[in-house]
Parts: C-alpha cells; structure tokens; sequence
C-alpha cells in the first residue's frame, strides 16, 4: 500500500551520479589516461617525508599491486563489525512533484551515460589487459623489488562490535544524496561526504583549494594535521589512481602521488594523493560508545574539484575497487558489507545503517535470499557489481522478454548492475516498455494520466484507502526471486493524489539498474568473498 505521507521527490536522488576515472597502468614517466587538460597552475604538495622506493626495474601493474593487497588481507581476523548510522532528516516540501520528478530522473540520466563512458573506455583497455597478462612472471620480480604497501590499521587492536557514525539527508542543501560524517586528520575533524558505491576513489576538498566548489564548513587543511602524509610519486600505490594527463615527470625523492578522477558529467577531482587517519565512533556489543582512529586510509586531497556536490567536503566509495573505503577495511573487517534504507515515511529521527563486516541477524533472516554476482568476463567494469536476470514478473505473469536482452555482450555493453548512486531502476529497451505495457493492461479500477510528464504509466488514486498494484518480481539466472513490495516500485505524488511506475527505460548502452528506490527496506549485503549479493525484508529502522 502506497503511503499517504506528502513526498518531496527530490529527495529519491540518494548519490550523486559519480564514478571511478579510467582505471589504468601509471608509472612515474608516462599513463594510460588520455585526453585530459589540467589548469595551467597545476602544482602538487611535496610529501613531508620520503618514503619512495624508487622508480627502478619493472613497474608494478595495476592487477599485480591488487592482487598484493589481497594476499596480505587474506590471513587477517575478520571478527569486528563496523556499523554506521545514516540519518534521515526531514524531507522539503517546497518544490513541486513534477519539477522534482524532471531533476533526478536528469541526474539519473547523466549517471547513465557515465556508466556508458566506462563501459566504452573498458573495451579500449582490453589490449593493455592482455599485454598485462603476459607480464604475469613479472609480479615475482616486483614484489622482489617493491615492498607492500601500508594497509589500514586500527590504534585500539580489537574492533569486535559495531561502528557507528551519522549520514545525512542532503535534502536541506537542494539534493538527495546522503552525507556520512567522517572525522578525519589528527585531532580529527568533521566533514561530510557523500556516500556512493558507485565509485572508489576517497577524497576531500583540500587546502590550497584552487578551483573548488561550495561546501558547508572548512575545507580540509592538512597542515592542521599530524597524521596526514602525502604518498609518494615512486611509491607503488600511486599505481592504483590515474594520472594527470599529461603526466608529471616523477623525478624528486619527495614529489607527490598526483591523482586525476573524471566521472563522466563534467564533474572531476584532481590533487594529492595520500593517506590519513580516520577516527569512527565504535559501539560495542554492550552498548558503550568509544572513538577509534583508523589509521593510514588513502584518500585523494583534492586542490581542484568541480561538480553538483551539494555542499559535501568530498566523497567516501563503496564501489569494488581497492581504493574504495569498503576495500581498504577489508583487512579489519571482512569482505563484506550491507546497508538497510529506511523508508521515505519513516520519522524523520530514525536512522539508516551501513555496516561493515558480518551480520548476525541478518545471516540469520529466514527470508535471506542470495544471487551471483557476474565475474570472470573480460569487459566487466571493475566498480560496478553485476547481476544476472532472467525474467522479469508482473502481476503473475512471466513477461516476453528475450533471454539475451539481459546477457553482457563480448564488447562490454548490456548486462545489470545494482547502484545505490541511481534513483529509480532502469531497464535496457525493449524491455522497459514491455514492463510498462504489462503494467498499463494489468492496472484496473484507477483513471490512466496520459500527459504526466517522464514516468508512466501514473494513475489518479486519490481519495482511495488502500491502492491494490500488480506484483513486480526479478528472476535471476541462478534461480534467485527478488519479490519488491509496491512501495519501492511505485512513487506517489502528494497531495495531488497520484502514483507513477518508478522504472524508465534506456537505450544507452543497453546496461540495466536496480536503483535505491527499489531496495528501501530491504538489507542488502555486498558478500565479496563468495561474489554475491544478498537481500532480506527488513523494517531497516529496526536494525
């Protein structure tokens, strides 16, 4: 049953549309990443302290420096959980539902061309894959010569409990996306972030800020903290960002990492990159609040940022690369992570929750249900988690849909992906207007709205207590059913008493979603380990 609480659509816009940049083999003399213009002005800090290796013998790839990093997390403990609270504040009612509707489904739309950048950029990265593949005996020479990289520490040992921290309803600042609070540097200090999975790169408005956009509070200063250290140009986890294009020459013992990040719409950071600590708010299975510092997390200090931000300090990835913020707490927590939306009728005081590392309850749910994610194929976009669909059900009925419509293709177009960063759920075409058809014939009893503007069908249901709406199921190839109430697949517009179908459909590239608005009151774990995502009805404002 659709609820009757007075919705600001604004706020269904819960990430911005951003993404990773060009994910590719940078070595201090040249990159992969072209095509780019840095301001004429362009200067990095120099690091503080030297910690460079050396620019000597085979560079390491990008895949080999990862699959370090993974063999030092492998034998790590994976007890602590870290649980963050995402709150939701109050919703606006100031801007009109149809105006809404046009701004976030033109945000949508913007991160869906990002997503077809990437995918096109992938395909051009399969020759420098393959080259990477023939330099596999490489690897044993560059750990001979390139020692491992600091990973995330914590300074209090033991984190067995749940991490707990605040993100905000971006709603009062003209958007939709939710701010974490994170304190960081040494004495820790607040800023906010928006959160994304979208997107792996941490980063945070810098001082000198050169060219940056509005924020709420200071920018970050990292002479104000003791704990912050610049990455250097020859150490090996300048690796794992791209370039500047073009690229400066790494020469200087204590020349900076500098890091270029494009996320398709005109948005963009550039900076140092380097590592800092982070201090959480850990409470413990007894319920007592304690502040821990996690120690030498990367992040991109950014001196040039542009972009519909919002008034955030910068942003905190959740997307499958290692440079995301879920990534690089592997090693304390696990490979895993879930959040659980609360819905938008929820009180304003109750919060939604991202946790890192295991559930117990939710492993324990009855109606947990688990569905592959696609690996091994050559064009997947390394951030994005993929799913595989099968069918799609309306009201009972499996649709026409071909089999194929849902498959990758060999040139990296097509295919699903689950997005927490898009509002509504997208689905390639024909598909989308076979589900709006099936929709419009099985919809009975409300008057059809034939001239409401970008979603349809939407129906007149004012003055009805109780809507009664088709069911709308997603079957997978593994045999997994994802059943959505109608509340996260119907929006309703108060007080105009109107309610339209929360998908649209998109020819770009072909690629599907599965968007925020259709997991609300659902956990969703992201199980890394296994390649998997699991769901389960939950009232996420118990969790």
């Amino acid at each position: 049953m659709v609820g009757k609480v007075a919705l600001s659509l604004a706020f269904f816009v819960f990430f911005l549309g951003v993404f990773e940049a060009v994910a590719g083999i940078h070595n201090c003399n040249g990159s992969t990443f072209a095509g780019i213009e840095l301001p004429d002005h362009l200067s990095f800090n120099a690091v503080s302290s030297s910690s460079s290796t050396g620019c000597r013998g085979s560079e390491p790839t990008r895949q080999a420096v990862l699959n370090e990093e993974e063999d030092e997390r492998r034998d790590a403990p994976h007890k602590q959980t870290l649980k963050l609270h995402l709150k939701h504040n109050p919703l606006s009612k100031e801007k009109e539902p149809k105006k809404s509707v046009a701004e976030f489904t033109n945000k949508d739309l913007t991160r869906i061309q990002t997503l077809h950048t990437r995918i096109v950029e992938k395909k051009n990265q399969n020759t420098i894959s393959r080259l990477n593949k023939e330099k596999e005996q490489s690897k044993k020479q560059i750990k001979s010569v390139v020692p491992p990289a600091a990973a995330p520490e914590s300074s209090a040992g033991d984190l067995s409990g749940q991490l707990m921290a605040t993100l905000g309803s971006g709603v009062t600042l003209g958007s939709g996306e939710y701010f974490m609070d994170v304190f960081v540097g040494t004495p820790p200090k607040h800023f906010s972030l928006i959160l994304d999975t979208g997107s792996d790169l941490n980063w945070i408005q810098c001082v000198p800020c050169y060219d940056c956009f509005e924020q709420n509070g200071p920018h970050y200063d990292p002479k104000d903290s003791s704990s912050f250290r610049n990455i250097s140009c020859h150490d090996r986890r300048c690796q794992l960002v791209s370039s500047p294009d073009p690229p400066r020459p790494c020469k200087a013992e204590n020349q900076s990492c500098p890091y270029y990040y494009w996320y398709g719409d005109n948005s963009n950071t550039t900076g140092d990159f380097a590592i800092e600590t982070f201090t959480v708010n850990l409470t413990t299975p007894s319920g007592k609040s304690e502040f821990r510092r996690v120690e030498n997390v990367m992040f991109g200090c950014g001196h040039w940022n542009r972009g519909l931000f919002h008034g955030a300090a910068g942003l905190l990835g959740l997307g499958k690369g290692a440079l995301s913020f879920s990534s690089q707490l592997q090693s304390l927590y696990g490979h895993s992570f879930s959040y659980c939306l609360v819905d938008r009728n929820s009180d304003t005081n109750v919060s939604s929750k991202l946790i890192f590392g295991e559930d117990k309850d939710l492993l324990s749910h009855p109606n947990l249900n688990f569905t592959s994610f696609v690996v091994g194929k050559e064009n997947l976009v390394d951030t994005f988690y993929y799913l595989q669909i099968k069918a799609i059900v309306v009201g009972g009925e499996v649709l026409n849909i071909p089999e194929e419509t849902w498959n990758l293709s060999p040139e990296g177009a097509g295919g699903t992906i689950i997005d927490s960063g898009t509002t509504l759920s997208y689905f390639a075409e024909p598909a989308y207007e076979i589900i709006k058809e099936a929709f419009v014939k099985k919809v009975r009893g409300y008057p059809l709205l034939e001239d409401f503007p970008i979603l349809s069908p939407c129906y007149n249901v004012s003055g009805v207590e109780k809507i009664e709406l088709p069911e709308f199921e997603i079957h997978f190839a593994d045999g997994a059913v994802w059943n959505f109430p109608v509340e996260n697949y119907f929006i309703p517009l108060e007080p105009e008493g109107i309610v339209c179908l929360a998908i649209m459909g998109t020819s770009r590239s072909s690629l599907s979603i599965i968007g925020n608005y259709q997991q609300q009151n659902f956990h969703i774990w992201y199980d890394i380990k296994k390649s998997r995502l699991g769901y389960a009805p939950m009232k996420c404002a118990d969790v």
